[in-house]
């Protein structure tokens, strides 16, 4: 499909893209000595401008912030779509922690008031996995940290099911990783794929997501060293066009493809998750 933007296999330092009127023109028709995981204040953190279980005790101790992606001009690919490039929204949070593991194979920065809880990894997850679900002050749902994830292979994709799909944001990440054919440098992103409506997901990947601005599913998933496991961080595993009858949440849902850009390049939750997703390490 023509006038699709898709940045998959192009290298980018995009920090958002600003989908212009032709887009929407063409898509409307990642302690305390080692007891436990910890999280650490990071109360002189500045804003970064540039995808259930029983909780562990925290500790807290000072801590500095992390760096920010920086913007440029996003180039279009599959069709003669144009973008403008801005910054993303500076995260929100005035103060940020530090979540570490037990054995301190992951670690990420998330705001002071989130929650971050270790949980049972995934049946079939390879050893010394780890899960992580991260809630908001209020206890909703932000994202699920996941390493030592089991290789998947992706959905069939029949001819003609795929469905048109956008990158909205996406910025460089340094995480292990596995290199293919069918694989990018791993990236933070937020996309949408068309469906009724606009559905979009945020995380972290290094596979590509389809041709010809089109997929039948989007993968927040890093395809991880061999041996490893694969890597995941986001609101969901995957993303695709969803059913009237299927549940959307926690993935977005947007009646059009310009609510869905102004989530990502002006809303505060947004800005905040990205920060959070681009803080991961991850210790193979």
């Amino acid at each position: 499909m023509k006038g699709i933007l898709n940045l998959r296999r192009i290298p980018m330092r995009v920090a958002a893209v600003v989908l212009a009127g032709s887009v929407l023109a063409a898509t409307t028709s990642c302690s305390a000595e080692n007891k436990g995981p910890q999280v650490t204040s990071t109360a002189s953190s500045q804003p970064n401008t540039s995808e259930s279980g029983t909780g562990t005790a925290e500790s807290t101790t000072p801590a500095t912030a992390s760096a920010a992606g920086s913007p440029s001009e996003a180039p279009s690919e599959g069709g003669s779509a144009s973008a403008s490039a801005e910054p993303s929204p500076a995260a929100t949070a005035v103060s940020w922690k530090t979540y570490t593991d037990s054995a301190k194979t992951v670690s990420f920065e998330l705001p002071q008031e989130w929650i971050a809880q270790s949980v049972t990894p995934e049946a079939g997850s390879l050893a010394h996995a780890v899960k992580v679900e991260v809630k908001d002050a209020e206890g909703r749902y932000i994202a699920t940290l996941q390493t030592g994830l089991p290789s998947a292979a992706p959905v069939a994709c029949p001819a003609g099911q795929a469905r048109p799909y956008v990158v909205i944001s996406s910025v460089p990440l340094d995480v292990p990783h596995s290199d293919g054919p069918d694989t990018i440098d791993p990236r933070v992103v937020f996309r949408v794929v068309q469906g009724y409506k606009f559905f979009g997901s945020y995380g972290i990947t290094n596979m590509v997501a389809g041709v010809d601005g089109q997929s039948c599913e989007l993968r927040n998933r890093v395809l991880g060293p061999a041996g490893k496991g694969d890597i995941s961080f986001g609101d969901v595993l995957a993303i695709h066009a969803f059913a009237s009858d299927e549940k959307v949440a926690p993935a977005k849902a947007f009646d059009t493809l310009d609510l869905a850009a102004k989530y990502a390049v002006h809303g505060s939750e947004f800005a905040n998750v990205q920060r959070m997703l681009l803080s991961l390490k991850v210790n193979l």
